[in-house]
């Protein structure tokens, strides 16, 4: 396995991007330990609506995106939703909120599109972080790439999957439509 950038090392990407930072994300689960009771009360029926507003990563967004900086993941997901996704889905509003810009596109519709099925960050157009999880869906860390062919071909795939997704709203109403 490559060289894995943790810790600081992979927050120092978050405090150093100056325009844009994109995510695409293909995992229906994500297994955080800062997530674990907000989801288990989610599944409970008994949502956490302060822990969707005050989470450390949103007072970064919010600081960073009225500096001028952009936030912007696209989700792919497996449709009909996982318990994971529906949560996200749900606390997403926390993200959007602290000025993320967030869209939707269902797994089947991604592999059409020939979109990689695994989770990266574009920083400014120039970086990518290739993240790796464990077989538990823990974050290993991310892979560092600066090739500019192989940022130009994630470039497209973002443009590709950021064209063909769907807002937060529009996503839920394809899903109350199925």
């Amino acid at each position: 396995m490559a060289n894995l950038v943790v810790g600081q090392g992979f927050q120092d990407l978050f405090d150093s991007f100056t325009h844009t930072a994109y995510r695409q994300e293909s995992r229906d689960r994500y297994n955080s330990p800062d997530e674990k009771e907000a989801i288990k009360r989610f599944m409970d029926g008994d949502p956490d609506l302060e822990y969707i507003r005050s989470r450390p990563w949103l007072e970064s967004i919010r600081a960073k995106t009225s500096e001028g900086k952009r936030f912007q993941r696209v989700r792919i997901v497996t449709v009909p939703l996982k318990d994971y996704s529906r949560y996200a889905l749900w606390s997403v509003q926390g993200n959007l909120a602290a000025g993320e810009e967030i869209r939707y596109l269902a797994r089947d519709q991604a592999m059409d599109l020939g979109l990689p099925q695994h989770d990266a960050w574009i920083f400014d157009s120039s970086r990518i972080a290739l993240l790796h999880f464990d077989g538990d869906d823990c974050l290993l860390g991310a892979e560092l790439v600066t090739d500019p062919a192989k940022v130009n071909e994630y470039e497209v795939w973002r443009e590709i999957a950021w064209r063909n997704s769907l807002t937060r709203q529009e996503f839920i109403e394809s899903l109350n439509r199925a």
